[in-house]
């Protein structure tokens, strides 16, 4: 049972990780590197993420600076960021390309917000159901003659209060990622 309960928890937990990994990628009107995460280079035939062709910084509050190593791919690098999701356009100087963030408008911030909820929840389903496939499998092991009543009973009550703390965890993130998009 033990075992079972662990394997739970490490379910839970990697989708806490993927949650915070979609929140970085969502644009927060600050520059971030993480918004170039998902975007990747045709370089030499083979699709490169752009931290591995170039070194990216943040000068400003609002702006990323994408400095290739080889200078022959900055057209590439360009280019991959206009046909991204990014919706930025980068700025091209021969050297660098910078990309400046604009300001949220008030209706974008809460449109993101929204977005953050509809994300927030879908985690909170799949928590749900990672809750649901081990109190099956604990049931299983009850009927298998592995667990007695009273073992189903602690096993189950464990999972849902694993349950419950990964759950608070995601209205945690969520609220300090909703608290990041709002403010000016």
């Amino acid at each position: 049972m033990k075992e079972v309960l662990q394997k739970n928890d490490e379910r839970m937990q990697r989708r806490i990780d993927h949650l915070v990994e979609e929140f970085k990628s969502i644009r927060a009107g600050r520059a971030n590197p993480a918004v170039l995460d998902k975007v990747t280079v045709d370089y030499y035939g083979v699709p490169t993420p752009i931290n591995q062709l170039s070194s990216i910084s943040v000068p400003e509050a609002r702006t990323l600076v994408i400095q290739p190593y080889d200078a022959s791919s900055l057209k590439s690098i360009e280019k991959a960021i206009q046909m991204s999701d990014v919706g930025i356009n980068p700025q091209n100087d021969g050297k660098i390309l910078r990309l400046i963030f604009p300001p949220l408008t008030e209706d974008k911030r809460k449109e993101i917000a929204k977005d953050i909820a509809h994300i927030a929840e879908d985690s909170k389903v799949q928590i749900r159901n990672v809750r649901r496939d081990t109190v099956e499998k604990l049931k299983k092991m009850k009927k298998n003659g592995d667990l007695t009543e009273d073992d189903l009973k602690d096993g189950e009550k464990k999972v849902q209060k694993s349950t419950d703390n990964f759950i608070k965890e995601i209205d945690a993130i969520t609220d300090k990622k909703k608290k990041e998009i709002m403010e000016i």
